[in-house]
């Protein structure tokens, strides 16, 4: 079954949420009623930016960076995307970019997606969080920080973000964000290689410890990392990793979340916009569904959820984990082509949806 009852965990979040963000509460619990009619619940990852203050081993966005003629998001729009994403009940959203804290029109931006509406969620490396800024950005209506850590070991850490320093700095974010009374839990990228490690047990303990949280990204064959397949977990991993998450506090985008058990989250429990308002179906898969400065956004998620891949259940993480969809979809139809590539050079007729997530909920 799909529906499941919710955690004392999520209750507790939700009571919370009541009392701080009503208006978002109340989208919220009919985030079921919404997902049995078939109807997307997504978080909204916005990299409404690409600057970044650091230049990371695994970086998705890397082939996003740089030079580019398009139109890119201003104010405006963002308060446009965001009355929409509102008409259609979504009612979280995740600043990402780049390096959101680098942004100059950061307070800017939380107040167009309005913070009233939105549970905010906000990427970041940890180097720019000192205990003001922390205190700040809480005050605007951000409810929690997504902080990149990889490692206990500074040197690793530092290694793989390319920032001599960045471990010390990160660390000490955790500790000013908990006296901030900022939300937190830990984002950490998690290869085949590190995943059944002591490091990796160590790692979940020290955090959970401190009463945070650790999200496990797992690695994925694109941006700095296109063709390392090596890094790749399997499905035997996977498994390995639902035992962890009955022990620690640790959890991925197939966690069932809200009573849901939805499987991949693409387009269904999450999308992506990019700086330039290509829609894409997760952080991950470089595929443009549409764009929001041509087309309305309702529009492009329904186009999206007509796609199998989006619109059924599916029960692993297809960018991560299924070679054949990777081999297919990623390997022959987006690499080295320019990004994002059109939904319509990728998918046929014969990826058109045929049993819609909801059906047998």
């Amino acid at each position: 079954m799909a529906v499941q009852k919710l955690k004392s965990e999520e209750i507790s979040k939700r009571s919370k949420l009541k009392e701080e963000k009503p208006y978002v509460y109340e989208k919220i619990v009919k985030f079921e009623e919404k997902y049995k009619r078939g109807e997307s619940i997504a978080i909204i990852q916005f990299q409404y930016n690409y600057a970044c203050n650091f230049r990371c081993q695994h970086c998705s966005v890397k082939r996003f960076q740089g030079k580019n003629n398009a139109r890119q998001f201003a104010i405006a729009d963002v308060k446009e995307l965001f009355r929409q994403a509102d008409e259609m009940g979504l009612a979280r959203v995740t600043i990402t970019g780049g390096e959101p804290l680098v942004f100059k029109d950061f307070d800017e931006l939380v107040a167009a997606i309005d913070p009233q509406k939105f549970y905010i969620n906000c990427d970041t490396n940890g180097w720019l969080l000192d205990e003001k800024r922390a205190k700040h950005i809480k005050s605007i209506g951000v409810d929690r920080i997504q902080l990149s850590i990889d490692s206990l070991d500074a040197n690793e850490h530092d290694n793989f973000r390319k920032a001599k320093g960045s471990h010390e700095r990160a660390m000490k974010a955790v500790e000013i964000a908990l006296h901030a009374g900022l939300g937190i839990f830990i984002q950490t990228v998690v290869t085949k290689q590190r995943l059944r490690t002591d490091e990796f047990i160590e790692f979940l303990e020290y955090f959970n410890k401190k009463g945070v949280g650790v999200f496990v990204s797992y690695a994925k064959p694109v941006g700095s990392w296109e063709s390392n397949f090596d890094v790749l977990v399997d499905k035997n991993d996977m498994k390995y990793m639902e035992e962890l998450e009955k022990k620690h506090q640790v959890f991925t985008h197939l966690t069932p979340a809200y009573g849901l058990n939805m499987g991949c989250i693409a387009v269904k429990g999450m999308f992506s916009v990019t700086q330039y308002g290509d829609v894409l179906p997760c952080p991950y898969i470089h595929i443009s569904i549409g764009n929001v400065f041509k087309e309305p956004l309702k529009d492009i998620i329904q186009r999206g959820l007509n796609i199998k891949y989006f619109g059924e259940h599916i029960d692993t993480c297809l960018i991560a984990v299924d070679r054949a969809f990777i081999d297919k979809y990623i390997v022959k139809r987006i690499y080295n082509k320019p990004l994002p590539v059109p939904c319509s050079e990728v998918f046929t007729d014969e990826d058109k949806t045929l049993t819609p997530f909801n059906e047998g909920i």
